[in-house]
């Protein structure tokens, strides 16, 4: 009895290879007029940290001159980077956002 035909298809058929996307590091760096509260505010607000990581992060602002916040993938970094300039123009702070690839 012949094999039925759709089982030779099945066969040869390939998965796509997915790609797992690019990651970048999202970077706050340091200037010397923006708070450390609203530096600590940003990075609860927009990047969901806990008070205590937040704090850690803001002091590696001031004392290293960047800190990074976390990594993410390109379109949500340009995301997160567009918020924190813009609640800084708000708020008269020149904070400034950068990405870097992981």
């Amino acid at each position: 009895m012949p094999e039925p035909r759709f089982a030779e298809e099945a066969q040869t058929q390939t998965r796509p290879k997915v790609e797992v996307p690019k990651l970048y590091r999202v970077i706050l760096l340091n200037d010397h007029y923006t708070t450390m509260e609203f530096v600590v505010e940003i990075l609860q607000i927009v990047f969901h940290k806990p008070l205590q990581e937040a704090t850690a992060i803001m002091l590696d602002v001031h004392r290293k001159g960047r800190g990074t916040v976390g990594l993410y993938t390109r379109d949500i970094a340009e995301t997160k980077i567009s918020q924190v300039h813009q609640l800084a123009r708000q708020n008269n702070f020149p904070l400034r956002c950068i990405y870097e690839e992981a």
